[in-house]
């Protein structure tokens, strides 16, 4: 059995039509027959069945087909993987960041891959840590950057850093002691990320806390984004909680405070691909270079 046989079976399977897959592969209909005829012989099992509107997959073509196109794409792959070690010379890269990327100096990474390699086109998509994580397990995107904890049944997950998360407040005593989880339960909460809710990893990892404790946590006022959460604790209208990289990003000369918990609380920076996914040569670079970006960061831990 070679590419050849499986690259003819395909495009029969695809197109119905010798003539039709014979010129899809740029070789003459005769060749295309003795390959699939070939095949068959080599399985003991007719292919196809003709009809009146062409060739029809045989219950033996069913079987073979999604095996023939693992042969044929692992195959693909492998050519690309090698010449990706001399260049990358086109192909997409589809990759998923931490929807505040910039507060942790990763927006530029577009940038950055785009002076490497000016032919490859990137999607670069910026959600919460849920939603890279779901759109990775889907196949929408290829692999991504995330705070844990996600949903991770179907991903494969490297951690690589992690950042403090911080109580805020402009009314606290400033010589008060780390916030316990009671105190976070009865605070009036300005929460930030309001689509995502409480998927968001943040807020799941302190609900799972008050929950252990026989407390629930609520948001007094829910707000889109962090920047305008922190003004709202800066004017005193409530209190929050927020990453050490968020927070350098947005302080200036106000009054807000921020607070170690008692139980000291992270965000745990993660890269996530789906298990036996394949990535593309361009999405393997830039992978590398976000993490390589992570792991640049100052205040954040590593991991690895």
């Amino acid at each position: 059995m070679t590419l050849n046989q499986l690259r003819a079976f395909l495009a029969v399977y695809a197109l119905g039509s010798l003539s039709a897959a014979a010129k899809e592969l740029g070789i003459s209909q005769a060749s295309a027959s003795e390959l699939i005829s070939r095949l068959e012989q080599e399985l003991g099992s007719s292919l196809f069945t003709r009809t009146s509107k062409g060739l029809s997959p045989a219950p033996a073509a069913e079987e073979l087909h999604p095996h023939a196109l693992d042969c044929v794409n692992s195959a693909r792959r492998g050519v690309e993987a090698v010449q990706a070690l001399h260049t990358l010379t086109g192909g997409v890269s589809t990759f998923g960041v931490l929807r505040y990327a910039a507060n942790y100096d990763l927006a530029d990474l577009v940038v950055q891959f785009h002076r490497k390699y000016p032919d490859v086109r990137v999607r670069m998509i910026g959600l919460n840590s849920h939603v890279v994580a779901a759109s990775v397990a889907s196949g929408e995107i290829e692999c991504g950057l995330v705070v844990l904890p996600v949903d991770a049944q179907d991903l494969e997950v490297r951690q690589l850093a992690r950042d403090e998360v911080r109580f805020i407040s402009s009314t606290r005593d400033p010589d008060a002691g780390p916030v316990t989880i009671e105190e976070l339960a009865e605070a009036k909460l300005v929460l930030y990320d309001a689509n995502a809710g409480w998927m968001d990893p943040t807020r799941r990892q302190l609900q799972a806390r008050a929950s252990l404790a026989g407390l629930s946590i609520e948001g007094q006022m829910e707000v889109e984004h962090a920047e305008t959460a922190y003004d709202l604790v800066a004017a005193g209208a409530g209190e929050s909680f927020m990453a050490r990289g968020i927070l350098a990003s947005l302080r200036t000369e106000d009054q807000v405070r921020s607070f170690p918990f008692a139980e000291p609380l992270y965000d745990t920076i993660a890269l996530v691909q789906r298990k036996h996914g394949y990535l593309s040569p361009a999405t393997r670079r830039f992978s590398a270079l976000a993490q390589h970006a992570v792991a640049a960061q100052e205040g954040l831990t590593s991991l690895v």
